[in-house]
């Protein structure tokens, strides 16, 4: 077994998949999780079944919490948002505005059946998008997501920038990533966010690093290096009112 996420070899991730690229759509208006998670189904089982290409959808949900299949529900400490359980892999985490979400969907038997290589190759992928606007996102061995140094508040201080979950099915992924561009991060003090309690490591976002990025700015640099590690993407723009379709 690979002890090291970063030695993992992420090239056979990037093979196109009979010619077709990896449809790429983004949601103007927040989406309810309850239509994302039901959207994401009905897509995954037509995926797996041949009868629709990958996806990368992108959107922002209204505030919310979820909890993964590790969830604890002592780390909820003030219900301030509803509270979705999920299937996705980690404990609990914060969605909602200034947030962006990427919800993968992606045939991982036809690529390569290895979770912890797509583990790496999500870690990759933020990491390159945030290379983009000159911060250093780190891979941590004991906690998953990516990470910011931040000696500004002392030794061996880091915050959390981006989330990982995902879950797969019949070998094709969804849940995905979510990369903290400007959201209310006091939404993020109601809950023990993916169970880290040491007081050395918090969580952050671009905007309260100094770096102002707009949703659409880092929506380009998500997709350039989706490319990098993934293979081709296709643009298309798809507005969500009520009700998710994908």
């Amino acid at each position: 077994m690979v002890n090291d996420r970063q030695s993992l070899d992420l090239t056979t991730f990037a093979r196109p998949l009979a010619g077709a690229a990896v449809e790429w759509r983004i949601s103007e208006a927040p989406v309810p999780y309850p239509e994302a998670v039901a959207a994401m189904e009905s897509r995954v089982a037509a995926i797996a079944a041949g009868e629709a290409p990958e996806l990368v959808w992108l959107l922002e949900h209204p505030p919310l919490y979820t909890s993964g299949t590790s969830g604890n529900a002592g780390d909820l400490l003030e219900a301030r948002f509803p509270l979705f359980a999920t299937g996705r892999g980690g404990q609990l985490t914060y969605h909602g505005p200034g947030q962006r979400v990427a919800y993968v969907m992606l045939d991982l038997k036809r690529r390569q059946p290895d979770v912890r290589a797509f583990v790496a190759g999500l870690e990759a992928w933020i990491i390159r998008t945030l290379a983009a606007f000159n911060v250093r996102g780190e891979r941590r061995e004991d906690r998953v997501g990516v990470w910011v140094k931040r000696p500004d508040k002392g030794p061996g201080f880091e915050d959390k920038i981006a989330a990982i979950g995902v879950r797969l099915r019949r070998w094709v992924s969804f849940h995905g990533i979510s990369i903290n561009v400007e959201p209310d991060l006091t939404h993020f003090d109601a809950i023990v966010p993916c169970g880290v309690v040491d007081p050395r490591y918090g969580v952050t976002s671009l905007a309260d690093l100094g770096h102002p990025v707009s949703m659409m700015d880092l929506d380009i640099a998500l997709r350039q290096a989706f490319t990098e590690v993934f293979g081709p993407a296709e643009a298309r723009l798809l507005e969500t009112r009520s009700q998710a379709t994908v």
